[in-house]
């Protein structure tokens, strides 16, 4: 493997790790996650889906586009102007910004089962919101889950019960160290398309108020089981929260139940709301988000202005542009020319996730080792890139042929190599295992 250059955001990543703990707000982004060292870390600027590090080097990024949140590419020109002229405005004031009426009445108008919308900032804030109404309106304190749903005390409160809750929905044998066990047993996980598996835990429990789930995260629901699940929330007098966050505007104008047709009573979005500017959504039918003024969900900075003004923007864009059908097809297209570039090397190369969140995996060889090694070949070739590719409208066909053309090289060298090979080819080791988020 050829050696990384030493980088700048390598020297700063070392200060950052002595100062913040963790070395980042965001578990996907620690460099270790990437390489185990020469990982660029820093970014000075963008463009398109172009990141600049802060020697001037430019990457194409061809991974996860700001963690799945520039579903229209870095410094859309719409949005970023929208943005600096509310910048020029003025951001918060005493009195409220008209662009929460204004977004609130766009995510009504495509999602006709919704009444009203509450924000937030960032997913986790947004999903915490969503289960807090959800429990107000039932009046029932327990909660029945599926998938990943951010790092507050009502979700990691499952690995209270025992080591593994959280196995196959967060990452396996997490430790919930600082989450009041007085909350054991009060959210339940279950297994997506397994309605068998949630009937029982409703059937067994009358304390659930609240069913909260991802509606696709890799496989497609089976036939009828969101229909199921509708039914048994309807059955037991439940709140049925969708979480769109990751998934919401990937295929729909709108939510990805929109596309299956099942509707729940709130739901949950944020990533690609703002095209990479902080602005998070609850939104759901009256009789449930009244409920909201029955406890007390408030906070100074989700009423500032930049983010509703960039999701005005990013869903204008999205709706002129037929962004979320685009990303969906462009991702088929990804998904089919990893599986192509693999059997032409030689390789057996399987595709999963959403399109618009596509993944492959390389048989035969150890997984972490494959991702570490294409990370740092892919960077050697000026890319931002490992076995995940978060699809924006700034993946050109000129974009995603030259990416094809330096992977090809990458999984050429890999089918010349076992695991025994491929270890000495990494003299650093591998990268720090992931998110794992397999429901």
């Amino acid at each position: 493997m050829t050696k990384q250059q030493p980088n700048t955001g390598t020297e700063l990543w070392q200060r950052a790790k002595k100062l913040i703990p963790g070395g980042s707000m965001l578990l996907s982004k620690r460099a270790e996650m990437y390489l185990p060292q020469g990982w660029p870390a820093y970014f000075d600027r963008t463009e398109g889906c172009s990141v600049w590090d802060l020697d001037g080097r430019e990457f194409k990024d061809l991974g996860l586009m700001g963690v799945g949140t520039n579903i229209l590419g870095y410094s859309r020109p719409e949005v970023d102007s929208a943005v600096l002229a509310t910048v020029n405005k003025g951001n918060l004031s005493t009195l409220n910004a008209p662009e929460e009426v204004y977004l609130a009445e766009k995510l009504v108008e495509l999602h006709p089962w919704a009444d009203m919308v509450r924000y937030a900032r960032s997913g986790g804030e947004a999903c915490a919101i969503a289960v807090r109404i959800g429990r107000a309106a039932s009046g029932k304190d327990k909660v029945a889950f599926c998938g990943y749903h951010g790092w507050h005390d009502w979700y990691l409160a499952a690995n209270l019960s025992s080591d593994d809750s959280l196995t196959g929905h967060l990452l396996p044998g997490l430790e919930p160290n600082g989450v009041p066990k007085a909350l054991t047993g009060t959210s339940i996980p279950f297994q997506f398309n397994d309605l068998e598996q949630i009937t029982q835990i409703m059937e067994s429990d009358d304390h659930i108020g609240v069913i909260y789930m991802e509606v696709q995260r890799s496989d497609p629901p089976a036939p009828g089981f969101l229909e199921g699940v509708r039914a048994l929330a309807t059955k037991h007098n439940a709140v049925l929260i969708f979480d769109e966050c990751t998934s919401g505007f990937r295929r729909e104008l709108g939510g990805m139940h929109v596309h299956y047709g099942v509707e729940p009573d709130l739901a949950s979005f944020g990533k690609t709301l703002g095209n990479g500017y902080a602005i998070t959504a609850v939104i759901g039918r009256a009789e449930v988000m009244e409920a909201a003024q029955t406890s007390f969900i408030s906070s100074t900075f989700w009423t500032e202005r930049i983010g509703p003004t960039a999701a005005l923007a990013t869903l204008d864009v999205m709706e002129k542009e037929s962004a979320t059908q685009r990303v969906h097809e462009i991702g088929i297209g990804v998904q089919r020319q990893w599986e192509k570039l693999g059997a032409d090397a030689g390789l057996t190369v399987t595709t999963g996730g959403l399109p618009a969140l596509a993944n492959f995996a390389v048989a035969g060889l150890d997984p972490l080792a494959v991702k570490t090694y294409i990370t740092s070949r892919m960077l050697d070739q000026g890319y931002l890139a490992g076995n995940s590719l978060y699809v924006s409208l700034a993946h050109t066909d000129a974009i995603l042929d030259q990416y094809y053309e330096a992977l090809s090289v990458v999984f050429a060298e890999l089918a010349q190599m076992d695991d025994t090979q491929l270890a000495s080819a990494l003299p650093n080791g591998t990268a720090q295992a992931g998110f794992k988020r397999l429901t």
